[in-house]
């Protein structure tokens, strides 16, 4: 059991001192200046503060002599230079906290922009999203920009370069007292090495055990989030369910923190224990120098010295905020390589030679083939076994009751998700084995739950083809084709408007405004080389009017695309040239809308439902 605890310990610590070093390459990468300036305010927080403490024993030591002799005497002018260095000394220790401020401030501006960056291209490399639903990803993510925690990893160098300085300061105490007799600085030195070592551990194990908490902390930041967003305090407030968010939060963060908690209390009851032996170790230090000063054996400037010396010896083995910082702050670092790893794996090697797809497929058809899927981190399958070909050219409805995977499909048709078993072919080609980001330039997509951009209302409709952002002309001619046209004239700044109240001068739409916005961004992409449009309930928002439009529109809009409409309005599914019935996982039903009517199955029985609850409306 104990070889196996000492075995743990030591690899605990190689990965804490590799995570020092990291953190030094990264900045040191990052800044080469800086990091030299850093080292050198590790040196001088190192050696000042025992000079102050040695200058001022040197003066204390010299008064007798100059006060018998006179300042004017030999001993006067060796009290006035005494004076004279313990001054500049100390000035040096009043200069050291603007000098770290202003080097942790430089320092970290820089290394959190290299570290946000190493995140930015982290999550956004994968074509899919498949990492941004994975609870252990997000864990990591959060983990990693240290907002969980608010101890941020770019400040890790700063409060390195303090922990190193202190250890180095309490190190060279332990030499001045070494100097007057080499085994007393070599026991202190000892004994603060001991007394570290198992605080150390347990400030480690801290950080580390609230790492496997993430996932706790990151509901409870969500439920933070809820008391301060616009959208859920209206909820809040009218359903009054404030407090129950308060309680959940107040919940969730002491079950994230109980693991830290526990973890403390060990530590200061480690610190109490150990608090005897060092009293003990302090005494004893303390008798063998009063022995000496009462026996002759020193100066009154070496005993001025010594004592303040086994103070300051402390810093070579004392657990400081400093060091529980650190620890903190270091974790962010595993987090973010554990998920540039993991991304990077996730990722087809570039070496990996793809299979090119026509500029403009699909050509024939797009087929699902015995694909199953569930999402990360769940064992709930939305598809086993569907099988279904979306031909080129056409558009296809896809109805099913809520829950069926209507717009999981539209997911796995974009390549935001890989079936879990089964394969997509376009025109025979397994999309697996092709560029995915190239197959998402053939793709443009209404989502149920489109982005709200707080951007310019031509920015809004231009990132559907973002390198033509500065096409207006083609902006126009979208937003015209969606019905968005006159809507976005009316504005205060026109197309320049800003779409969200929070920023000065911008304006809000309503949810069937977005919807044309929407509608308008996916028009762009296929202006500029979509052949696949993909619709998600795309008239949920829209008034009777705007929907009567879309309808009679409908057909010009998706000329000569591949669509995939979903709706659970039937006057839209109707449309379509084939409609696909999902159910339990499978395509249970595919046909036209008469086809289906007639046939008798699923799909007439939800339709003839919705038609019943038109039938049964009263007429004026």
């Amino acid at each position: 059991m104990g070889r196996g605890r000492s075995a743990a310990d030591a690899v605990r610590r190689r990965v804490r001192r590799s995570a020092r070093v990291r953190v030094l390459r990264l900045m040191y990468d990052t800044s080469r200046g800086w990091t030299l300036a850093l080292g050198g305010f590790v040196i001088v927080s190192a050696v000042v503060p025992v000079a102050v403490l040695a200058a001022m024993g040197q003066v204390v030591g010299r008064v007798p002599a100059a006060a018998r002799h006179g300042l004017g005497s030999a001993a006067g002018h060796g009290l006035i230079t005494a004076l004279a260095l313990s001054v500049v000394a100390y000035a040096v220790t009043l200069v050291l906290g603007p000098v770290q401020g202003a080097i942790s401030s430089a320092v970290k501006v820089r290394l959190s922009f290299a570290m946000q960056d190493r995140l930015i291209v982290a999550v956004s490399g994968p074509t899919g999203i498949a990492h941004l639903e994975d609870p252990t990803a997000l864990d990591e993510l959060e983990l990693a920009h240290g907002h969980l925690t608010a101890y941020y990893p770019a400040d890790a160098p700063t409060t390195l370069a303090v922990v190193v300085g202190n250890r180095l300061s309490g190190l060279v105490a332990c030499g001045v007292i070494g100097a007057y007799r080499w085994w007393l600085g070599a026991a202190m030195l000892a004994l603060w090495l001991w007394v570290r070592r198992p605080l150390r551990t347990i400030v480690a194990e801290q950080a580390a055990a609230f790492g496997r908490t993430a996932g706790l902390m990151r509901r409870a930041r969500y439920l933070q989030q809820l008391a301060v967003r616009p959208a859920a305090a209206k909820e809040a407030r009218v359903f009054g369910f404030g407090s129950w968010v308060v309680e959940r939060y107040t919940e969730q963060w002491s079950l994230a923190m109980a693991a830290a908690w526990r973890m403390l209390r060990r530590y200061n009851i480690g610190v109490t224990r150990l608090g005897a032996v060092v009293l003990a170790g302090y005494a004893g230090a303390i008798a063998v120098i009063g022995y000496g000063a009462y026996h002759g054996e020193m100066t009154l400037a070496e005993l001025a010295t010594l004592l303040p010396m086994l103070v300051a010896s402390a810093e070579v083995g004392d657990i400081s905020w400093n060091d529980v910082a650190l620890e903190w702050q270091l974790t962010a670092l595993p987090n973010l390589e554990a998920l540039e790893a993991r991304l990077k794996a996730a990722s087809p090697p570039a070496h990996t030679r793809l299979a090119a797809l026509p500029r403009a497929a699909p050509e024939r058809e797009v087929r699902f083939e015995q694909v199953a899927f569930s999402y990360p981190g769940s064992s709930v399958e939305v598809f086993t076994r569907l099988d279904l070909t979306i031909p080129a050219g056409c558009s296809t409805a896809i109805v099913g009751l809520n829950g069926v995977g209507k717009t999981t499909l539209v997911k796995l048709l974009t390549g935001l998700h890989d079936p879990t078993a089964g394969r997509i072919t376009v025109d025979g080609v397994d999309l697996a084995l092709t560029d995915a980001g190239a197959w998402q330039r053939h793709v443009a997509v209404v989502f149920q739950d489109f982005v709200r951009y707080p951007a310019s209302a031509a920015d809004n409709i231009g990132f559907g083809a973002v390198e033509h952002l500065a096409d207006r002309d083609g902006v126009k001619a979208a937003a015209r084709r969606a019905g968005a046209s006159d809507l976005i004239d009316a504005l205060p700044e026109s197309w320049d408007t800003v779409l969200s109240r929070q920023y000065s001068g911008g304006a809000d739409l309503s949810g069937g405004q977005w919807q044309r916005v929407a509608l308008a961004r996916a028009l762009t992409a296929v202006e500029h080389g979509a052949r696949v449009l993909a619709l998600d309930e795309p008239t949920a928002w829209l008034d009777v009017r705007g929907e009567a439009e879309f309808f009679a529109n409908f057909l010009e809009l998706t000329t000569g695309l591949t669509t995939v409409i979903i709706s659970h309005r039937f006057s839209t599914v109707r449309r379509a040239e084939r409609i696909c019935v999902l159910e339990h996982g499978e395509a249970i039903e595919v046909g036209t809308h008469d086809e289906l009517v007639s046939g008798g199955g699923r799909y007439a029985e939800m339709f003839a439902a919705q038609a019943s609850r038109f039938d049964q409306e009263p007429r004026p």
